[in-house]
């Protein structure tokens, strides 16, 4: 699990163990053009720990989703999920950006970062929504969407569940 505290790891031959977090982050070029996912499970039961850390992760990915819209910007959409994840307890663990821009590249302008400078969202715009936490010595997790910005809000385009999913559970 510990690797699990690194956003982007490198592979290695590690063996997964029963309760650990997997963190996979991919995507696909079509026509041209970037997606990007990440979804985390975990392999076999998860414990209280992993559950609370979960559902703080995806409350704050959602709240990412409902201030996603034209007008907003991208620091203040990132700001609203930090101070979701304080309440947790989790903002000092939150190390990189909320999401990017995607098109041609995966990582474009602009970005939902304390770094932004995107004014204001707009319309078309594609952007990702990927709150992660990642406590060293213990894991990590990350919940990433793609979404395009409406005239009135966003929609998501990625389409996989986003619950725990804990695998070999019955």
């Amino acid at each position: 699990m510990v690797r699990g505290s690194l956003p982007h790891g490198i592979a290695t031959d590690k063996v997964i163990n029963e309760g650990e977090f997997v963190t996979m982050d991919f995507g696909a070029f079509f026509g041209g053009y970037a997606s990007d996912i990440t979804r985390t499970i975990c392999m076999g039961k998860a414990d209280e720990k992993q559950r609370k850390i979960y559902k703080a992760v995806l409350e704050s990915q959602l709240l990412g989703l409902n201030k996603i819209k034209p007008g907003v910007s991208g620091k203040s959409v990132h700001e609203a999920v930090q101070a979701n994840l304080a309440k947790y307890d989790l903002a000092q663990y939150f190390g990189h950006g909320l999401g990017h821009s995607l098109g041609l590249e995966i990582h474009e302008e602009p970005r939902l970062s304390l770094k932004s400078t995107c004014e204001a969202l707009q319309p078309g715009m594609l952007v990702t929504d990927e709150p992660g936490v990642y406590l060293p010595g213990w894991g990590g997790l990350r919940i990433e969407d793609t979404v395009l910005v409406t005239e009135t809000g966003c929609e998501p385009l990625t389409k996989a569940p986003k619950e725990l999913i804990e695998l070999g559970v019955r």
